[in-house]
């Protein structure tokens, strides 16, 4: 398994960050997009806020390789979900065009420095 790592800033608004949030809570999310997570082979997904910075940490098998949705209906789905969801987040100053989360790159890892091996 390995652990991927991204970012997004949200707009600096408290009520459009709870509302962001609260669109996160098990009881809200569509199932939809829980089921396409699963199927495109991600393991756990967490996101994490400071202010309106957000990072998502994905843990996937390695050689992973994100997959499309199997059905048109369902492609349509994530697409309404991605636009609702973009009404809250704002690309970083330094994204390409058109990148919402964007990758972030380790610079340090304790286990290394010391050469141990992973669990």
């Amino acid at each position: 398994m390995q652990r991927l790592y991204f970012a997004l800033d949200l707009d600096d608004d408290p009520a459009a960050i709870g509302e962001y949030e609260s669109w996160h809570r098990p009881d809200r999310i569509w199932p939809e997009i829980v089921a396409q997570l699963r199927a495109a082979g991600i393991h756990e997904l967490e996101i994490f806020r400071c202010g309106n910075r957000l990072v998502m940490v994905q843990q996937v098998p390695d050689g992973f390789c994100a997959r499309e949705p199997a059905l048109p209906e369902d492609k349509a789905r994530l697409e309404r979900w991605e636009r609702l969801m973009w009404r809250f987040q704002r690309p970083l100053p330094f994204a390409k065009a058109g990148e919402k989360w964007v990758p972030m790159a380790r610079i340090f890892s304790l286990r290394e420095t010391l050469g141990e091996q992973k669990p």
